[in-house]
């Protein structure tokens, strides 16, 4: 008997909205347990959607009820029969009935509920999306939080953010070139029949024309080949790596900017620390993979004699904890689970672990501090404070880019997700 996939996109949606899971946390177990590759395709696409439009849908279902649905389950459903109709294309009658029909036995009630609301959308459709479009929350699909701070910080550019933020993500390809070359990479998928293309401003990376599971990717399992972000790409080639130094990636969990250093120059000493002892499993599984190694510390950041032995290093890389507000469009529910709290908590930590690399980084050594955020308070003002209070910091700025401190790639620009960096020189002279 084939499942009904409304009922387990709503039941995933639950583990996230209510339950504070993310996303591909509650997918993970959620597919796992489906066979059928349509199914799998149907769920993970709504439970996207529905994570990607939720504070759209959330008003649209404030206005067709008369009272808030207090059951999640129903909830979540009620929210995916609504992504179906204003986003899917999924026939009417097909959206409407299956909905319907996923309601559970045990909650008999919200048959007619679910129904009446769903028909009430379609006769309303224009209507209410007139009236989302005047609201600045549902009109972005971003909490009126975030809202607030994108517009501070960006202004006129906000509007393209959260597009490009709601938009679904390209797949990016990176090429490990100790293995082989990008042109012949692409000859591999293009023998394939994989539609795919340079990008023009990173040597490393490949532009999937429609993403693909990893296991299509041929050599993908001999570490010919990751998946990472183009702007993510960026970290390795500021580093100015030369062979025989020591370099460090603070941070560094899942690894694929550690692997990249190790791609791009094999002879170094590369240390790789993460606080999660968990995650750097995962580092060292990706690292086995893709056949190369790095020394890996369980570690906090912010307390290197903990862990460090004292020698300096010639290159850190600080691939400090942020809000991740650049990467909404691979994680959206990143816009339901964090908070305007966090915007307090995590600039402070950021401040300590750029603290704590500089003490460990050689004199004429180079530093590279880095965010998937687009807030300035994670990114220009951090660095902004840094080099007031380190006068031995000299900051090399970007020629391309004209911000105050570092480059800040804004979500969506050049087709990258959003990004920052900086780079700082450890001088022996006050800068």
């Amino acid at each position: 008997m084939a499942k009904n996939t409304r009922i387990i996109a709503a039941q995933t949606l639950v583990r996230v909205l209510d339950g504070g899971q993310s996303l591909t946390s509650a997918l993970e177990n959620t597919l796992s347990s489906l066979e059928n590759p349509q199914e799998k395709a149907f769920v993970q696409a709504v439970c996207y959607g529905v994570c990607r439009t939720y504070h759209r849908l959330q008003f649209l279902l404030s206005q067709l009820l008369d009272k808030p649905i207090k059951d999640a389950e129903i909830y979540a459903l009620a929210l995916v029969g609504l992504y179906q109709l204003a986003f899917m294309r999924v026939k009417t009658h097909a959206a409407v009935s299956e909905t319907v029909d996923a309601t559970p036995k045990k909650k008999s009630w919200a048959k007619n509920l679910i129904n009446a609301l769903l028909r009430r959308y379609l006769r309303e459709q224009e209507q209410l999306e007139t009236l989302a479009n005047s609201n600045p929350v549902a009109l972005h699909s971003h909490p009126k939080w975030l809202v607030s701070r994108i517009e501070n910080d960006w202004g006129e550019k906000a509007a393209q953010i959260f597009h490009a933020a709601n938009e679904p993500p390209p797949m990016i390809l990176r090429v490990n070139v100790l293995q082989t070359t990008r042109e012949n990479y692409l000859k591999q998928l293009t023998d394939l029949e994989i539609e795919a293309e340079v990008v023009e401003n990173c040597p490393s990376a490949i532009r999937l024309v429609k993403p693909v599971g990893v296991t299509a990717l041929p050599n993908f399992e001999s570490g010919m080949v990751s998946v990472q972000d183009t702007a993510a790409q960026f970290a390795t080639g500021l580093l100015e790596l030369r062979a025989g130094q020591r370099v460090l990636d603070l941070c560094a969990a899942p690894a694929g900017k550690t692997a990249h250093i190790l791609e791009t120059q094999n002879d170094v000493e590369c240390v790789a620390v993460d606080i999660d002892a968990t995650r750097m499993l995962r580092v060292e599984t990706n690292l086995q993979r893709l056949n190369l190694s790095a020394q890996l510390i369980v570690g906090d950041a912010t307390q290197p004699e903990t862990w460090w032995d004292g020698k300096p290093f010639d290159r850190i890389l600080v691939d400090a904890p942020c809000s991740a507000l650049g990467v909404i469009r691979r994680h959206p529910d990143i816009k339901i689970l964090r908070r305007a709290d966090d915007l307090t908590v995590l600039p402070a930590l950021q401040a300590e672990i750029l603290k704590s690399a500089w003490s460990m980084l050689k004199e004429d050594g180079l530093l590279v501090y880095a965010t998937c955020s687009i807030l300035k308070a994670e990114n220009e003002n951090q660095i902004e404070k840094f080099l007031a209070e380190n006068s031995n910091a000299q900051e090399i700025p970007f020629a391309e880019n004209p911000a105050k401190h570092g480059w800040q790639i804004l979500t969506g620009e050049n087709g990258c997700d959003g990004f920052y960096y900086a780079r700082l020189r450890k001088v022996n002279f006050p800068a």
